[in-house]
């Protein structure tokens, strides 16, 4: 609708709350205006009632013009506020000050929880070195169900953290998502304990970390954005299960499998005792209706002491011997091959023979899983040319 003989125009628009990175001032609203030309002093030879409504036309195109130039600063304005803001609302964080955890990661991976295929050498089970980030929610380390990085790739199917370190330095530098990198020392056998401290910050409350399963051909555990930050405050402990993912870069099946490239790439999944569903999967357990936990992280706010400081955290990890917590007894059932061939009829002519067929235990039976079967059979037959 066009408005003739408008003195002014003026558009009010409060955008929102100051924020850190806005630049925009809550108590000032952003305020537009735009004003139609004067008609002329002086008309000229023309008659006015031409000149009203010539200047009339002018004033309308006058006015169209300026309301969509009023309507696309609102929106580039608008447009600008919202990309300060996080994208997601767990990374809202009202807090107003830093915050300093230890982390504790345990391994849980004993041959009593996990007794099939267990790697006993060549390397004897073990966990990687930790690598981690505190950021918010614009970057993600890894995330189930979606593509792994060639940084997570090269993690989990070497213990290569080079690229990895890339990709995080080059999201910190670019959309300034993360706050800081922290890692903990390997621990050299499947139970045992490795610690580090991190730091996380208003903006940026999540944590994330990947550790290798060792020997795999591209298993990890690991914590995707968790949130340490409950509204205005920071928790004081959290402790999380963990279980193995598979990264999808990798088609082997069991902890020893050679190189054999996924083409194409899958995607990150979650390890269960049915999935895959293959009796050749490590992790495969069909009479258990969840894995028992492969490990566990906790952490734990550090309070500050008089002098500003944090506590001191002493890092003693277990012996590799050790059991770490009460450790759930997995039962292995026996696995024996497929029947042989019939061997050759033996015996006396003119009497009955007899014949035999063999088989061998693939996997031995272990915390009171079902004992192997007979690994040889017979039956009678007659006996071929015999003399």
């Amino acid at each position: 609708m066009l408005f003739a003989n408008l003195e002014s125009l003026k558009i009010t628009i409060v955008v929102g709350p100051k924020g850190p990175s806005s630049g925009i001032n809550s108590k000032t609203p952003t305020v537009f205006s735009c004003r139609p030309t004067q008609l002329p002093a002086k008309a000229g030879a023309l008659p006015l009632p031409v000149l009203q409504r010539k200047h009339l036309g002018m004033e309308n195109l006058m006015f169209v013009y300026c309301s969509c130039k009023v309507i696309w600063t609102f929106l580039v304005t608008i447009l600008g506020y919202a990309s300060s803001l996080p994208v997601g609302d767990d990374s809202i964080c009202a807090t107003e000050e830093l915050a300093k955890y230890s982390i504790i990661f345990t391994g849980k991976w004993s041959q009593t929880a996990f007794p099939k295929q267990y790697p006993l050498y060549r390397p004897p089970a073990q966990w990687s070195s930790m690598l981690g980030v505190t950021h918010s929610s614009d970057y993600s380390m890894w995330k189930k169900n979606e593509y792994a990085s060639n940084g997570v790739r090269d993690f989990a199917e070497k213990g290569e953290a080079w690229v990895l370190m890339k990709e995080i330095e080059e999201a910190g530098e670019k959309i300034q998502s993360v706050h800081g990198i922290f890692s903990a020392p390997a621990i050299s056998s499947g139970t045992g304990q490795t610690s580090t401290e991190l730091e996380v910050h208003p903006r940026h409350p999540l944590v994330s970390f990947v550790v290798r399963i060792v020997p795999s051909p591209d298993w990890f555990v690991g914590i995707d954005s968790l949130n340490l930050c409950e509204g205005d405050h920071w928790m004081e402990e959290v402790a999380v299960d963990l279980f193995p993912y598979d990264a999808g870069t990798d088609s082997g099946f069991t902890f020893s499998s050679p190189n054999f490239a996924t083409i194409p790439q899958d995607t990150v999944t979650e390890i269960t005792c049915s999935s895959p569903s293959h009796p050749a999967n490590s992790f495969y357990y069909p009479k258990l209706k969840i894995l028992p936990p492969i490990a566990h992280v906790k952490m734990v706010k550090l309070r500050k002491n008089q002098l500003g400081l944090s506590a001191p955290y002493f890092n003693l990890p277990a012996k590799s011997n050790e059991v770490i917590d009460s450790v759930s007894e997995t039962p292995l059932d026996c696995e024996v091959s497929q029947w042989s061939s019939w061997g050759l009829c033996r015996g006396p002519c003119s009497k009955t023979g007899t014949k035999i067929r063999t088989r061998f235990v693939l996997l031995h039976p272990a915390n009171n899983g079902n004992p192997c079967p007979n690994l040889d059979e017979e039956t009678g037959c007659e006996p071929e040319n015999c003399v």
